[in-house]
């Protein structure tokens, strides 16, 4: 397959301008990829200081200090059920700008804590503040687009979006070179203020006047109801969750895996960008075929893919055959799976829901992000010092996953949707 090598190859293939955007494509695409990366920042560059902080702050047990993480995706979660309804009502531009000068604020609080219950809790209130950015980018995307187009832009977003875990760990070890930990969250503060920067100088409002909706609470249940009983939407949400637990078991997970169980802590960047770059080849590729072979077919063989890469490595940790090198080929199969269906997924789930779409993009962004941040602590907390607890971890979201899309599809997969 001819792949182009950068996104304005790929641009004139795709669509005009954005209806409402009021910005030219590369740059839509290019704040849509900012504004997600604020979130895999406040993620992934931690990884390589987890050890510092415990250290500094006092946190004895390992499997603790994940909680540096997984606050953090709580609050993300929690967070979305606001912000759609209210970017429904008031539009996306301000509370877009809110958000992200509150999420500036909360890393500079968190670079300042004394103890490890005040960064906790500065992480919570900096996941409470970026999950604006979370679901009003999604809504954007949905004012903007539909249907494959969607799914094909999400992916270009997607694609850009997933550079960022494909470095952030060699950025946090790069950093930790000349700083200490602290100056980790004075990066995130200057990202927030450079995007804050961003919205305030470029972004319109992308909100059509006739889909504004009062904030009232049978208004608020009508959107609840609507993204719980649909039966596309709420299939694909639990879906999404799933598998995204799995990735946050994951990253939960990998830095004492490198550390404890292959002894090879310096290698964990690496291959951590190996595994992630997987996952933006598979946002690529997703985004050249997605509208040619359709959202299901591409998703539903992505996903029967996870399941058997994750079959395989689970046989092979639990023989005791584990390897850095297989743990890395085996990772890399399952993220390059995890890539080419979840942008579909969370898509199909938002299709049916254009009228509702803030208040659908926050109960779905709540849903997916709490379960699966509870669902990736407890793949974590199991960590014994092997690959077993994270490749069992995998298997069984897959294993879930794809019963959840048989009972959404009555058991028919690759079926295109009517009319698409």
């Amino acid at each position: 397959m001819d792949i182009p090598s950068t996104i304005d190859e790929m641009v004139p293939h795709i669509v005009a301008d954005p209806p409402h955007a009021g910005i030219g494509f590369r740059e839509f695409v290019a704040l849509t990829a900012a504004l997600m990366a604020m979130v895999a920042l406040a993620i992934d560059t931690m990884l390589p200081a987890l050890p510092a902080i415990g250290n500094a702050l006092g946190v004895g047990s390992e499997n603790e200090r994940q909680w540096i993480v997984t606050i953090f995706l709580l609050g993300l979660g929690v967070g979305q059920i606001v912000y759609g309804p209210l970017s429904d009502r008031i539009g996306r531009r301000p509370v877009l700008i809110g958000g992200t000068a509150a999420y500036a604020l909360c890393s500079l609080g968190a670079a300042l804590a004394p103890s490890f219950q005040i960064l906790l809790a500065f992480r919570l209130l900096q996941g409470l503040s970026v999950a604006a950015t979370r679901v009003v980018t999604v809504s954007m995307v949905r004012d903007c687009y539909g249907g494959r187009q969607m799914a094909r832009v999400m992916s270009l977003a997607f694609m850009v979006f997933l550079a960022v875990p494909v470095l952030a760990p060699s950025i946090g070890q790069f950093v930790l070179l000349f700083v200490p930990w602290r100056g980790l969250f004075g990066a995130l503060t200057a990202w927030g203020v450079l995007v804050l920067i961003w919205l305030v100088w470029r972004v319109p409002e992308t909100l059509h006047p006739d889909y504004r909706r009062p904030i009232e609470l049978h208004s608020l249940a009508d959107a609840v109801r609507r993204s719980l009983t649909n039966r596309e939407a709420l299939g694909y949400m639990l879906a999404q969750t799933v598998i995204a637990g799995a990735l946050y078991g994951f990253i939960n997970s990998v830095q004492q895996i490198f550390a404890d169980t292959f002894h090879r802590p310096h290698l964990m960047p690496t291959v951590f960008a190996a595994i992630a770059g997987m996952m933006a080849l598979a946002s690529l590729i997703n985004s050249r075929i997605v509208e040619r072979l359709g959202t299901r077919r591409v998703s539903h063989s992505a996903l029967i893919g996870f399941v058997a890469v994750e079959m395989v490595h689970l046989g092979i940790a639990i023989a005791g055959a584990e390897t850095v090198w297989s743990f890395a080929l085996c990772q890399a199969a399952a993220m390059f799976c995890f890539g080419l269906s979840m942008a579909n997924f969370g898509a199909m789930a938002m299709e049916p829901l254009a009228e509702v779409a803030g208040m659908a993009a926050s109960v779905q962004g709540f849903v997916s992000t709490v379960g699966g941040a509870l669902v990736g602590f407890a793949i974590g907390q199991y960590f014994d010092g092997t690959t077993v607890p994270v490749t069992a971890g995998f298997a069984l979201a897959g294993v879930a996953g794809l019963a959840i899309v048989l009972v959404t599809e009555r058991g028919r997969l690759f079926r295109p949707q009517h009319g698409a």
